[in-house]
């Protein structure tokens, strides 16, 4: 029993920190800019395409035979060519509405979701497309009778979502950038007279929410071994509830509420039905919000006279 329990904790805790990464960059565009980037989901799923495309290059063209060369190579060109992706974006789709009506902005994000899942559909295929067994080594814990088995993919995920969240933690709080992109959050004309580049700042925002989604996608594509073009929706919408869940614009929020959702999709899996898995998670978000309309980490939104 408690076997079981440590393992489901585990895989909640491992696709937590997924929706987690994911969160982030939909929490720090809307605390930037006010603007719910709903093509996040799907630059997520772009990068997992474009992982998929490098682990099989590097496989096939170079041969590397050491599997962590690989994964670091890998997620490095992926938030490399993700950053670039969601870089444009910003500066074709997003910069020249900033100024006009409030849905404006909404709207091209939709328009830009759409055209990405779309460019995937085309230039990939419809079908499902599988990785190459990666991380297939097992782990023994000495819990129960005869131990608990975990996939070594698992512990790999969580270390990386732990390292690179404490970098970005690091470079948010402690570096000008960060002090920069605090200062935009809390009022963008007061940074601006300051000195502060507005736009600059925002595009940098950018790059470094679509870097984490280019890390998500590359560890959800080793964590469930295949990735289609349909990809984008279902965890951008439950990365998107994470952050309102833990409260948006807030950054440990975001990170609190995909382990939250991970936690709780897994454990409703596990334990009450895998079919409502799903409807679970919703179910827990509008309690939240009901209670509390900010978010269990968010701010209370004061509006400026």
């Amino acid at each position: 029993m408690w076997a079981n329990f440590l393992e489901q904790l585990i895989n909640g805790i491992t696709l937590g920190s997924i929706y987690g990464l994911i969160a982030i960059g939909y929490t720090m565009v809307f605390g930037i800019i006010g603007m719910v980037n709903f093509a996040h989901g799907d630059l997520f799923m772009l990068s997992a395409f474009i992982a998929l495309i490098l682990f099989l290059a590097l496989a096939q063209l170079v041969g590397l035979s050491s599997i962590y060369v690989a994964m670091f190579i890998v997620l490095l060109v992926a938030m490399l060519i993700t950053s670039l992706w969601n870089w444009s974006i910003e500066r074709l789709a997003y910069r020249p509405l900033r100024g006009s009506f409030r849905l404006a902005p909404l709207i091209s994000a939709i328009g830009m979701s759409i055209f990405l899942a779309n460019f995937a559909q085309v230039a990939q295929g419809p079908q499902v497309k599988p990785l190459p067994p990666m991380f297939n080594e097992m782990i023994l814990l000495p819990v129960g009778d005869g131990g608990l088995m975990i996939a070594y993919k698992k512990f790999v995920i969580v270390a990386v979502t732990v390292i690179l969240l404490t970098g970005f933690w690091y470079l948010v709080q402690k570096t000008p950038l960060g002090r920069a992109q605090r200062a935009v959050e809390q009022d963008r004309r007061m940074a601006a007279l300051l000195g502060i580049d507005v736009d600059r700042t925002v595009s940098i925002t950018f790059i470094m929410g679509a870097a984490l989604a280019a890390v998500a996608g590359t560890l959800y594509l080793v964590y469930y071994g295949v990735v289609s073009f349909s990809d984008g929706f279902i965890p951008g919408v439950k990365a998107f509830t994470a952050a309102v869940l833990g409260g948006i614009g807030s950054i440990p929020g975001a990170v609190l509420g995909g382990l939250l959702i991970g936690l709780i999709e897994t454990l409703w899996a596990a334990y009450v039905s895998n079919d409502y898995k799903n409807v679970a998670a919703f179910s827990v978000l509008i309690v939240v919000l009901i209670f509390m309309p900010s978010g269990l980490l968010g701010k209370p939104e004061v509006e400026k006279v």
